[in-house]
Formats: C-alpha cells, structure tokens, sequence
C-alpha cells in the first residue's frame, strides 16, 4: 500500500511537472499582425485575418502563436511604443476580434502569446501626459525626470541621437533607450509596478497563454547616469554599454514572475542579450524566470558596433560554431528558442545563404538546422514559403526608423548614397515586414486594397497557393519538419532529446545527433559543392531529405549534394 502511495505521488508530481512545463516541444509561430492578412481591404493586416488563417497555420504543425504588439499606439515605431495597454487598435480591430481570435485557436491547439513591452510606452500614454502636464507630480515618477541643465550623460539611444530629451517648460530631461516618443518606465517605482502587473494579469485572465518579453534587460539602470568613454567623433555611446554598471536586475524579474507568470502557469519568453553564465542560471531552467529565452547568438554575427554599412554576412562555419555553443552552454540549464528571423531582423535566407545560390534545396538546409535544433523553434511569417529580402529602390520606399537611422549613420560614415542603401538594403526590419504573400495576385492575397509597405518589386513566385499544389514546395517541407514533432517514432526524441554536434570538424557540414528513444543523425551540407561523409552507423530509416537521391538501408557512405539536407535513424 506504501509503495501505491509513493507511486502515485510521483505520478501526480509528473503530472504537475507536465502542466507547468506544457509550452516544451511546442512549435512556434510569429505574426506580424500589420503584415499577415487583411480582411476589410484597408491595406493593413487585423486579427479577423489572423483568425482565418488558423487553419493554415494548424495545418503547418503550429502549438503557439505569437503577435506582434496590437496595442493601441500612434505607431512611431510599429506599435512598440504603447498608448493604451487594454485596448486594441483600432486598425487590427477590436477586443471582440482578439477574443474570437484566443476563442477559436484554442479550439485548435492553438496558443495564442502576446508581445509584453514594459521597458518604455508612448509620449501618447495617459501616465506620460499626466507627467508632461506636472513635471514635479507623481506621474513624473512613473519616468525618469532628471534635473539637469544639460543632458545627463553621453548615452546614444538604440535609434541614434542622445537618449535624453527636454521636458518642455522646466530644466529637466527625461530617459528613452528608444525613440524620443518611448519613454522609458521608471521600474524603481512600486506604483508603477503594480500598474504593470495589474496589467498582465488582465490578460491572462483573457485568456492567453504567455507573452515574449520585450526588450526586457533595458529596466535596469545606472542610476548614477555615468558618461562612458567613447571613440567616436559624436561622443556618444550606445545605452546597451551603460547596463554594465546598471544595478541587479533580479529582484524586478522575481517580482514579475511571482507576482504574474508562476500564477498562470504562463509561458515566456524573454528577447535577452549578451546575459552571463550566472545570468542564464536566472533566465530559465528550474528556478528561472522565463520559461526560455531566443537564441540571438547567430544574429549578432558578423556585426562590427559601428552600424549596419560595417557589417559581414555570416559563413556556414561561423553559423555551426555560435549554434553549437549556445546548446553546449543552455541546454543542461534550461530551454533555447530559436529563430532564423524575425520583426527584426532581415530575412533569414538571404542572410545566412552567403556562399551559395539561395533556392529551395538551401532554404529547406536552414530550416532543418532551425527547426530539428533541441529548443522551441519559433518560424516567422513566411519564412515557411522561403521569402527572401525585398527590393527597395530608394530610402523613401523604407518606413523603419532605424532603417533610415541606419542609411543617415552610413552616410555620416563617408559611405555614398547609393553604399549606404545597399547596406540598409540588405539588413533593414522592413525585409521582413513587408506583406505575407499569399497568392501571385497583385495585392499577394494578403489585400484587396494598397499594402501600408510593399516592395516595388515583390517577387510574386513565392507564394502559398502555388506552393500548396506543389508537393516538393519548401512550405510542404516545413510541414514535414514540424510532423516530426508529433511522429510516433521520432516525435519524443525531436521534442526532448538531447543534441550531440558532429562532423563538427568537417568545414561548411552542419550536423547533429538528437538522442532519445531512438538515435537520429540530422546532416546539412551547408555549401554550394558536394561532400562524402561515413557514418558512425548504418542507416536504419532515411526519415527526411530535402532533394532528390535515395539512400539505403545499411548504407554507411554518403555523397551530398550542394546544401542537402538529411534526416536518417541510425542502427544503434
């Protein structure tokens, strides 16, 4: 009877342990809801499009599903600077949408997760023109309103200039990482805390199931405002440099958690850069305050800190190495999220394909890589149909504002005007932002009217109606991908296996054993000439290949061709 006991005790402890850690082997998904689908014509994507497209996105394989900010805001910068935090606007529709929305993706399996932006909010915020309207009253101190008769320190903001402006009328400045119209939240303030956890609340009541955690490092401060030395003719230095001497940031997390997340049961996910060894220990795994956080470490190759015009597209190599050693460095703490690209970043494609021809056999490469990796691989819109950078003819074509903070930085840098729309060309947000590409249709079946950013040259023969018909189309591969996390044979080793590198001194191969019940070999040859490999096994099952080429049950030598990709079972 004792023994029952215990039994079922440790039963209903796994069962515990399942429930809180429900968002692990999930596939993820990333909207950008201005740019997924359009249902009224206006030319702006809204959540009744999101809600129509569940199915599709079910279809691809998808658990969680997370939205870019749909807050109400005056979209100085794409609806990350908030004027209203219970509201949606009024371009993606109403809270009666969202509802339908979490409604009818849970009907799916769908989980819908929101993005938590509460390092800064909009100048249009109700707390920030209480402030502006009493600068010495207690909404001030929701911001951070220094008294000063000249700007505090050198600190340049994340979109260039310094991060201090004038309050108007008095002789004090307020902070903004960010741009001017996003102040920074004053996190030292109880009150404001409570606002912000109140507000978190309100939503998981609502029913979503987490957030991605926003620009999250940012809250805490060097209080004492240091200057920091600089190289360069301006002066300044970016605020990221000043977190070095900010204080802990550990108490504010634990307290948000706490205070929020452990209660739902919610899941996650923090955009955090450049954290410690010790710091990741915090961030996620047993004691964490995040239930992951992305993987950054292979978007940050290549860049030099002096702007876009000096960066460097990243070799197969260089790729394999940050991969790798991000796994070997998180995977025995806690979980990774992984991306090829995102809101942020240029299309992945066109980024990491720089030694060879980017075509379908190299696009399906690098979504193998991404998404057969150990961690919770999150596809950003189109990236599943293989959407590449767009083309963009002039600075005038771009609406990011660090994209054109990026052109005026190259330009300063000495580079002509023509050099400096190459490089902003080549790594600007909008690449991504640019409308989903539904059909070949003039409006890409993403809108019956003119698209808020388009491409004046789109390439409309990548689409989803012709890749649906096509059963070697890169989407029906992502589709493939993603049934291997739910596979009867395969599925339990892909969700939770471990992820052993190999071939790791074989240039341009990127492979990786994932360990489990069964043993499976995931292989890219990631460069444009054929390779030999043999094998630390015979085959057992060639489960996926990427092109044409059949191997054999027992074969123990492989001969790929330019980015082929391969996923075998190996005789244990």
């Amino acid at each position: 009877m004792e023994t029952e006991m215990i039994c079922l005790g440790l039963f209903h402890l796994r069962r515990q342990d399942m429930e809180k850690d429900w968002w692990k082997g999930k596939v993820a998904y990333q909207i950008y809801p201005k740019s997924f689908k359009d249902s009224n014509g206006d030319g702006v994507g809204d959540l009744k499009g999101i809600t129509k497209k569940l199915d599709y996105l079910q279809n691809l394989g998808i658990d969680i599903l997370w939205l870019s900010p749909i807050y109400k805001s005056p979209f100085i910068d794409q609806g990350y600077d908030i004027s209203d935090y219970y509201a949606i606007d009024p371009i993606f529709g109403t809270m009666e949408d969202m509802e339908e929305l979490i409604a009818e993706g849970k009907k799916r399996g769908i989980s819908i997760i929101m993005d938590l932006v509460v390092n800064h909010c909009s100048s249009h915020h109700e707390w920030f023109q209480k402030a502006l309207s009493d600068p010495d009253g207690p909404y001030a101190d929701y911001f951070y309103f220094i008294e000063s008769d000249k700007e505090p320190n050198n600190w340049e903001s994340y979109f260039g200039g310094s991060v201090w402006e004038p309050v108007p009328g008095t002789n004090k400045y307020y902070l903004h990482s960010y741009h001017k119209d996003q102040p920074d939240l004053n996190w030292q303030n109880p009150v404001l805390r409570e606002e912000i956890y109140k507000m978190i609340n309100w939503w998981l009541d609502k029913g979503i199931a987490g957030f991605r955690i926003d620009a999250i490092i940012n809250i805490k401060k060097d209080l004492e405002w240091r200057s920091l030395p600089s190289d360069r003719e301006n002066g300044l230095v970016p605020v990221l440099e000043s977190l070095v001497n900010a204080q802990s940031i550990e108490p504010f997390l634990q307290e948000l958690n706490e205070r929020t997340f452990a209660k739902y049961n919610a899941f996650t996910v923090g955009e955090v850069f450049n954290e410690t060894d010790e710091e990741l220990h915090f961030f996620i795994g047993k004691d964490g305050v995040f239930s992951s956080i992305f993987d950054f470490k292979q978007t940050c190759l290549g860049q030099e800190g002096k702007g876009w015009f000096d960066h460097t597209l990243p070799t197969a190599e260089e790729l394999k190495e940050s991969i790798f050693q991000a796994h070997e460095r998180a995977d025995r703490i806690g979980v990774l999220s992984t991306i090829i690209e995102n809101h942020d970043e240029p299309r992945g494609v066109s980024h990491y394909i720089a030694e060879g021809p980017v075509n379908d056999t190299s696009k399906k490469a690098l979504g193998t890589i991404q998404v057969l990796r150990k961690g919770i691989p999150f596809i950003y819109q189109g990236q599943e149909i293989g959407m590449e950078n767009q083309v963009f003819e002039s600075v005038e074509d771009f609406d990011d504002i660090a994209t054109i903070n990026g052109y005026h930085v190259a330009k300063e840098a000495g580079l002509s005007e023509e050099e400096a729309l190459a490089a902003i060309a080549n790594y600007s947000r909008d690449n991504a932002r640019t409308p989903m590409q539904w059909s070949a249709e003039p409006g890409l079946g993403f809108s019956d009217g003119p698209a808020w950013l388009i491409s004046p040259k789109p390439d409309y023969s990548i689409n989803v109606e012709d890749q649906e018909k096509d059963p070697d189309s890169i989407l029906n591969y992502y589709r493939q991908l993603t049934a291997l996390y739910r596979h009867p044979l395969y599925g339990n080793t892909i969700r939770f296996g471990d992820m052993i590198p190999a071939y790791r001194d074989r240039e341009n191969i990127i492979a990786f054993e994932r360990r489990g019940d069964k043993r499976i070999l995931v292989i890219s040859n990631f460069q444009n000439r054929q390779a030999t490999l043999e094998l630390p096994a015979p085959i057992k099952t060639l489960v996926l290949n990427n092109t044409a080429g059949l191997f054999q049950e027992g074969d123990q030598v492989l001969e790929l061709v330019p980015y082929q990709s391969i996923v075998l079972e190996l005789v244990e």
